[in-house]
């Protein structure tokens, strides 16, 4: 079984935000919700030369999510690739997955009163095509990858 995972490359990744521009963009998302993050390390100095990181967060997709089981509706759900995900037909918008994610992963829509969160755009992974983050990162820095390969 497949387990996926988004790699970054920090020395590529020059924080222009296109990840999660493209993210909202694919997602259909209002200001505010983020599905995926770029952040950067306190700048510090390296053999005389100031260095800062890039690092890339998004949901985790647990190999036993706690959001799962606390939805009351069953919205939330876990592929059998591991990739976890929410129902919008089911989701009432009650945020218990939030509450119980460890990294406070899911976020609120305030345009459909839905929870969301990253599925690693499952729909294009269905399709034979890289997440969004992924497929407009313009230094390719973000990698689609397998567990087995990261």
């Amino acid at each position: 079984m497949k387990k996926y995972m988004i790699h970054i490359n920090s020395r590529r990744c020059i924080g222009c935000h296109g990840c999660e521009v493209h993210c909202k963009v694919n997602k259909g998302l209002p200001v505010g919700p983020i599905l995926c993050e770029i952040d950067h390390s306190p700048l510090t100095v390296v053999g005389g030369v100031p260095k800062t990181e890039f690092t890339f967060s998004t949901c985790n997709h647990c190999d036993e999510p706690l959001c799962v089981p606390v939805c009351p509706t069953g919205a939330m759900l876990k592929r059998e690739d591991s990739i976890v995900y929410i129902d919008d037909e089911l989701c009432i918008g009650c945020m218990a997955c939030k509450t119980a994610c460890p990294w406070d992963i899911p976020e609120y829509n305030p345009v459909t009163d839905k929870a969301v969160k990253c599925d690693l755009c499952m729909d294009r992974l269905d399709a034979g095509l890289k997440p969004a983050c992924v497929a407009k990162c313009m230094t390719h820095a973000l990698k689609l990858v397998t567990l087995q390969e990261a």
